[in-house]
């Protein structure tokens, strides 16, 4: 989903997960190229994992209906990183109502809710249509959920969540981000649907990655 297109890109959220032709699959069995199926950042960006870790981004947007197709792909690759692979997930600074998103998602997280809620976050926007446009209309679905609304407010109004999206917007600038859904690695590498030819092999270019980064590669 593109920063400046937010209709226009891949053509539809099923083209993310689209078939692949035999060149496209033949093109699967090779080992991903810098420059074709990811790029190197010409200056790192800035980590927070800890020193011995690989710091694993996804940049994403709940309004997003290609992060939304791509979410259970990458919940599942989660589940099976290695123990010196750390996850962070950015919501992006670009998409219609960032600023509630961002704020709602750096709240859950706080309260430690972004495993349970996450995926029903895009359900709702995506299946149930809606577009929380404001705090309250977050809150109000956060309750729904069963979520207690005076610690939500606190959290989504805190210093710490403001300087957390602050930083989603330098760390999104740092990788030079364009459209979402889109990987980092390690502060040095970034890949994408359009490079690596689909999310699932986006996947594989960052184990890739990964394995390049361990390697001080």
């Amino acid at each position: 989903m593109q920063r400046r297109d937010f209709f226009v890109g891949l053509g539809s959220a099923a083209a993310a997960t689209a078939v692949l032709s035999p060149s496209a699959v033949l093109a699967q069995a090779q080992a991903p190229v810098a420059g074709t199926d990811f790029v190197k950042l010409d200056k790192p960006a800035p980590v927070e994992a800890p020193a011995g870790k690989i710091e694993v981004v996804e940049f994403f947007s709940y309004m997003c209906p290609h992060c939304n197709v791509f979410e259970p792909a990458f919940g599942a690759w989660i589940k099976k990183t290695p123990k010196d692979v750390v996850v962070r997930r950015v919501p992006v600074p670009f998409l219609p109502n960032f600023e509630v998103l961002q704020r709602m998602y750096y709240a859950m997280e706080a309260l430690n809710l972004v495993e349970a809620l996450h995926a029903k976050v895009f359900a709702a926007v995506h299946n149930e249509h809606r577009s929380f446009p404001s705090a309250d209309a977050a809150a109000d679905w956060l309750v729904a959920q069963g979520v207690d609304r005076a610690k939500f407010m606190a959290q989504y109004n805190s210093f710490t969540v403001a300087s957390k999206a602050a930083r989603a917007k330098q760390l999104t600038n740092a990788y030079q981000v364009e459209g979402v859904p889109t990987l980092g690695v390690g502060g040095r590498y970034y890949t994408d649907g359009s490079l690596a030819k689909g999310m699932d092999r986006a996947l594989q270019v960052v184990d890739f990655l990964v394995v390049q980064a361990r390697r001080g590669r």
